[in-house]
């Protein structure tokens, strides 16, 4: 299971907030590329009934069936990476071979 951290979800709060029209839902997908890293995208969305949906710190979040295992024990998180200026979502995954988040 995806698990978003406080911070992240009161930036997708905020970002609802200032804009994102109807009942806006959170989708994160995930996808192993060639190098065996994963690729993660999010975004706005309508659930679908195959989707797996949780409710995090009141943020609902949609998984498709084809992320749940890539996105296992990930933690998404919004933090100051070194040397940024702006803080960013980023993915936490042990499932990552090429996960280098550093805080």
């Amino acid at each position: 299971m995806l698990i978003i951290t406080p911070k992240a979800a009161a930036q997708v709060v905020r970002a609802v907030a200032e804009g994102v029209e109807g009942q806006p839902v959170l989708r994160v997908a995930a996808k192993r590329d060639r190098d065996g890293s994963i690729d993660y995208a999010m975004g706005f969305d309508e659930a679908r009934e195959e989707d797996t949906v949780s409710l995090q710190h009141g943020v609902r979040l949609l998984i498709a069936p084809t992320s749940i295992e890539l996105l296992n024990d990930t933690v998404l998180d919004f933090v100051y990476m070194e040397n940024e200026v702006d803080p960013q979502f980023i993915f936490r995954n042990p499932n990552d071979p090429n996960d280098q988040t550093v805080t």
